[in-house]
């Protein structure tokens, strides 16, 4: 795996962009930086989906793989865990493994909240990392519990509200509500891979625009009309070139 991640951002807490631009040094205080983060996937597993009414399944999915490859392209750790999953809550989602190879998979021992596994915290505090990007399903439940803790325990959290699901509406309302009162920041699929992205400038640019059409796939149309108009313009280019060549030529030969 290339350190694209590494040659963009340092640890230094400062989370400013290295790309050879000057930047502002205000921009990205407010920010996730991608040198502290780890992401957690919670109970991604095929018995609880059938319970979500929030999202669509399709979605949510697909939203949960754009943020495992944006951990594999970008080098953040990743931890997932199942809640039972030899169980009626069924295996995981077989897209994040296969997303990000490099995942950590921490078998819990019936605990509902991730965070009462003391091996799950373990495996949490010795990535180093003190922001906390968290999915899973259901948000009520196996997203907030060890949300809740874990910003009691000193982290920074985040919740990906459309890589997650409930059993309804009401459900993910009234858990926007606890994390709003408990300091856990609600937040989207594309609002992270952008605060992990921050330029467009970086050689791994074509991969990130990938992402953007899995979590919001008209995104896929602007890309085509782009590419179809360069491609337009190309051959006009290449048209003008050629029908001035034999008028220069003739323009030649008449002196």
């Amino acid at each position: 795996m290339s350190n694209q991640n590494g040659s963009i951002f340092v640890p230094d807490g400062k989370n400013a962009i290295h790309d050879g631009i000057e930047h502002s040094p205000d921009g990205g205080k407010a920010l996730l930086d991608p040198t502290d983060t780890a992401f957690l996937f919670l109970d991604h597993q095929s018995g609880l989906f059938q319970n979500v009414k929030d999202i669509s399944v399709a979605e949510l999915r697909a939203n949960t793989t754009a943020l495992a490859k944006l951990a594999t392209l970008c080098q953040i750790p990743v931890i997932l865990t199942a809640s039972v999953p030899e169980g009626p809550n069924g295996p995981l989602m077989p897209e994040i493994q296969e997303a990000a190879p490099h995942a950590v998979y921490v078998p819990r021992k019936g605990e509902v909240n991730a965070w009462d596994n003391a091996l799950f915290v373990k495996t949490v505090r010795e990535t180093g990392k003190k922001t906390l990007v968290m999915a899973g399903v259901w948000t009520s439940v196996c997203v907030m519990f060890p949300a809740l803790d874990a910003k009691a325990a000193g982290f920074n959290v985040y919740a990906v509200m459309d890589a997650s699901g409930d059993p309804s509406e009401f459900a993910s309302r009234t858990t926007l509500a606890r994390f709003a009162q408990a300091g856990v920041i609600p937040t989207s699929a594309n609002a992270v891979i952008c605060e992990v992205h921050r330029t467009w400038n970086r050689p791994d640019a074509l991969q990130l625009a990938e992402l953007y059409t899995m979590v919001s796939p008209n995104y896929r149309a602007v890309i085509e009309s782009y590419q179809k108009a360069q491609s337009v313009a190309r051959s006009n280019g290449d048209g003008a070139t050629a029908a001035a060549q034999p008028e220069a030529a003739g323009t030649v030969a008449s002196r």
